[in-house]
């Protein structure tokens, strides 16, 4: 991009401007300079007019003046760059300097002086230099903080090293508390880069890499541990080795990224989509009509072949079944006939000489338009309806559970058995991924189901690894803790799998960007009028990262009731929407936790848990009246763990209106309203299968436990009630985002 990212003017600086941080600063320039050349040039100018020009000017030129003087303190503190920093610190001063001159109108007669009313060409040469020179500025600044990021990584490059070297228990120690701290400063840094970049391919790979570093820091800790108990087995190394290597190649993704080097080993390039092919297919097709003076289309039958081709990861697989199978080789066939049908019906347009494109040929395109949809329609039917088939029964981890088992047995020939069986399923979910990657639909979802691909294909054969070296060592407390951690890891990726499957899903049925009203910001003033006497406070980095364990804690119990939830067959009912409530909420805290999400500052968590203590309090209702249909032994269960939720909820709903005054009292308060969303998320996710189960006794036995609507008819009309999407999303989402630009522009 080579000029300011707006529609004001066309000034061109010549640099290409990568993040939002930089565009953002120009925008309001861009505007002030575009008010002041496009005035309207009347023979008589009032003086509101002339009082106007000159303060816009004014305002101009001590903006620069402000500006330049941080760039100049750039310079200073930045030997490299000094000499072309302050070449356009330089040429900004000019420009500002000659802006003031041809908008001070009031020094002399308006005749007396070359002004902006006079000399249009000096003010636009004037406006081009500033804005070039100021965007020098911004991108030079800039090349700062990437060189923070290298740094950074550097830093982290030269700890890992020493780690991976050490001999002894009280050096490792030493030396992980000083890799944690470098890791904290690094993912502030490339966090903060990765909310800047506008490219969302760039933020995706981003994302992807962090989250990487992110899993690996707790892996890392727990296979270096166990290598140093078991300094001579083989399987222990095997598992250290693998978690150095991927996080050396993380780190190495995010250089490549921030810096746009070329990989100088393997940078993978993602295998073309059936979504992109599609794009491509129909492009070709509607140029068509635009070129029928053109040379015969070939380009539209090959484009058709390479789409045939790729659905070839579809037909071949095993796991691919025959009516499926046989539906996608009859709509490829169809597309081949409708091209056909295309290309002779084009000829025919030719022949004819038509000046455009002929009714035949009209229909001709659509319907080769329509046979490729309906082909990619398919696919996708066909992606996620084995994906989620593999979450479903994968969700219950049976080989995990037994691989931890076996492995704290002892029992080598049970581990290898079990092994085969998780390697079965990681070679399934492989293949899910990149039959998702195909329909993703858009680049930044293709960049995480190939991450989600490499995941699952890493993970897999280190919790084999971690297992082996727990089954030579069964009574090893840090073997024991370390498959638990790689376990853990896995169970994380398929909830992150799931997520991935929604947003795909989202894409495919427009509606990405949508949000759910439970996801938005609760509306100001609806919820605890008496918290608007606390102060909003955002947390810092190393705050961030002491709550990233409970962060990630609601994180994964977020995804257990997602998965619990997806097992009912009464996607309406009454437990299931607010149990689906409370998992999107909790999951809203969690990125709250990574400086992430909606949530920005203290408040924002505040007004969110108290949401989730609401929401709370109503699932707690609705199971009540679902007990009041069951009786002896079940009742008694079920009600024993919804007062306990009920109990919970009041507590978080406490806890949240009372007020905290100070930094170190706010972040109690996070801390402990965090803790209680997570006892709320725990009991909820207990009761889903329990409740689940009983449902579906009753329905088999003939007595049902109610449907939603007899449920909102015998519900208290007391109990309160979401807003409408309207009033409780939108509204509030703008009210969040324009004081986010009051901040920013102060």
């Amino acid at each position: 991009m080579a000029s300011p990212p707006c529609g004001h003017g066309n000034f061109d600086s010549g640099l290409e401007i990568k993040t939002r941080s930089v565009e953002q600063t120009l925008i309001p320039l861009v505007s002030q300079i575009t008010t002041l050349i496009n005035h309207k040039d009347r023979p008589k100018k009032s003086e509101r007019t002339l009082v106007a020009i000159h303060r816009v000017g004014q305002a101009v030129n001590a903006a620069v003046g402000r500006f330049v003087a941080v760039g100049e303190a750039i310079a200073a503190e930045n030997h490299e760059l000094k000499d072309e920093m302050g070449h356009a610190c330089f040429e900004a001063r000019r420009a500002g300097d000659a802006i003031a001159q041809l908008t001070d109108v009031g020094r002399a007669a308006p005749d007396a002086h070359v002004t902006v009313f006079s000399d249009r060409t000096g003010m636009v040469k004037a406006a081009r230099l500033l804005l070039s020179s100021v965007t020098k500025v911004l991108v030079l600044a800039d090349r700062i903080v990437i060189k923070q990021i290298v740094a950074s990584r550097n830093k982290v490059l030269v700890t890992l090293d020493h780690l991976e070297r050490v001999s002894t228990f009280q050096e490792f120690v030493q030396i992980f508390s000083q890799f944690g701290n470098e890791m904290v400063e690094f993912a502030h840094l490339t966090g903060d880069r990765q909310n800047d970049l506008k490219d969302e391919k760039k933020k995706a790979k981003m994302a992807a890499a962090r989250a990487v570093l992110e899993k690996c820091t707790m892996m890392l800790l727990t296979a270096s541990k166990t290598c140093l108990r078991h300094p001579d087995c083989e399987s222990a190394r095997i598992n250290k080795d693998g978690v150095f290597q991927r996080m050396r190649c993380a780190l190495e993704q995010v250089i490549e990224i921030v810096t746009e080097a070329r990989s100088g080993g393997e940078n993978k390039v993602l295998p073309p989509s059936v979504s992109s092919g599609i794009r491509d297919y129909k492009a070709s097709v509607e140029c068509l009509r635009d070129h029928l003076y053109a040379s015969p289309p070939d380009g539209v039958g090959r484009r058709l072949e390479a789409l045939v081709e790729r659905t070839e990861d579809f037909t071949d697989s095993a796991y691919t079944g025959h009516e499926q199978r046989q539906a996608i080789l009859g709509m490829c066939q169809l597309a081949r006939q409708d091209a056909r049908q295309l290309l002779h019906a084009w000829t025919q347009a030719q022949s004819v000489h038509a000046g455009e494109a002929t009714d035949d040929l009209e229909v001709a395109i659509a319907k080769s338009c329509q046979s490729v949809g309906e082909l990619g329609r398919e696919l996708h039917k066909v992606a996620v309806g084995r994906a989620l088939d593999t979450l479903r029964v994968h969700g219950e981890h049976s080989p995990l559970r037994a691989l931890k088992a076996a492995g704290g047995e002892g029992n080598l020939e049970a581990v290898a058995q079990h092994s085969r069986t998780l390697t079965e399923q990681k070679e399934q979910l492989v293949e899910n991924c990149r039959l998702l990657c195909h329909v993703s639909g858009t680049e930044p979802l293709e960049i995480t189901c190939s991450h989600a691909e490499e995941t699952f294909h890493v993970i897999g054969p280190q919790i084999i690894s971690a297992t082996q070296t727990l089954a030579l060592h069964p009574s090893s407390k840090i073997a024991k803790e370390n498959l638990e951690v790689f376990c853990e890891a896995w169970e994380s990726q398929l909830g992150d799998m799931a997520l991935l499957v929604r947003e795909i899903n989202d894409v495919f049925e427009g509606k990405r960007g949508d949000k759910r009203p439970y996801l938005s910001l609760p509306r100001p003033g609806k919820h605890s009028a008496n918290m608007k006497t606390n102060k909003a406070v955002k947390l810092d980095a190393e705050e961030q990262s002491s709550m990233a364990k409970l962060g990630l804690e609601l994180r994964l119990l977020s995804s257990d009731v997602d998965a619990e939830v997806d097992k009912w067959e009464e996607q309406e009912h009454e437990v299931v929407r607010h149990s689906q409530s409370l998992a999107s909420m909790a999951y809203n805290m969690h990125l709250f936790t990574r400086g992430e999400g909606l949530l920005k500052t203290t408040l924002d968590l505040f007004h969110q848990a108290e949401v989730v203590s609401e929401e709370g309090l109503q699932l707690t209702s609705s199971l009540q009246v679902f007990c009041t249909q069951l009786v002896g032994e079940e009742k008694s269960c079920v009600m024993c763990e919804v007062d306990k939720l009920a109990a919970m909820c009041q507590q978080l709903q406490t806890e949240v209106r009372t007020p905290a005054q100070g930094k170190t009292a706010t972040f109690q308060k996070v801390d402990s309203s965090i803790q209680k969303t997570r006892a709320v998320l725990t009991v909820v996710a207990n009761l889903l299968p329990v409740c689940n189960k009983l449902n579906r006794k009753h329905k088999s036995e003939g007595s049902s436990l109610g449907s939603p609507q007899d449920w909102r008819e015998r519900r208290d009309a007391s109990t309160p009630v979401h807003d409408s999407d309207d009033d409780f999303g939108v509204k509030s989402f703008e009210r969040h985002m324009a004081g986010l630009n009051l901040l920013e522009s102060n």
